[in-house]
This record gives C-alpha cells, structure tokens and sequence, in this order.
C-alpha cells in the first residue's frame, strides 16, 4: 500500500509525477518545453502520446521509477510511512 495522500501534500513528489510524465512525451515527439508556445500545440502533443503505446510504455515506466520507493521491498511504503498525516521535515 502506498500513502498517497502524504505524497501529494510533498511538492517535490507532484513535481517529480509530472516530470515523470512530460519528459517521456516531449522526448519521443522530439520537442522541449519552449516548443510548447500554445495550448493547442500541448493538447496535439498529449493526444499524439496517448494514441501511441510505445510512449504509454514510456511514460507508465517513469511514473513507476516516480512512485515506487526504493528503499522498502515491494511496492508499498512501509508500516511507519502509512502512519504519517504529513511529509516529514526532519530529512531523516
């Protein structure tokens, strides 16, 4: 099990979500974040990506490198994270 309503109160997890999103995207139609000069241009791009399942692929593989921690075995978070309301601030 995954504590997710923790991980969203983290900024750095949201930014490291999208992240996980955009940079497959933007990668595979060879573009970087100044092409992107207008909103019909980023939804062509984002339709573009979910009609292709090799960028789906793509992306499903970043936001699981994104979500996953590392440091538990498995896919959950362990017993003392599903215990936290919020992040911790001590860096520990």
């Amino acid at each position: 099990m995954i504590n997710w309503k923790v991980r969203f109160k983290n900024p750095q997890f949201i930014i490291q979500l999208a992240l996980s999103i955009i940079v497959p995207i933007l990668a595979y139609a060879g573009l970087t974040a100044q092409d992107l000069t207008s909103w019909p241009i980023l939804f062509e791009v984002i339709g573009g990506a979910f009609s292709n399942p090799y960028v789906l692929f793509l992306v499903a593989v970043s936001v699981y490198n994104a979500v996953i921690d590392n440091t538990t075995k498995g896919v959950s978070d362990t017993a003392q994270v599903m215990t936290y309301e919020k992040p911790r601030e001590d860096g520990l």
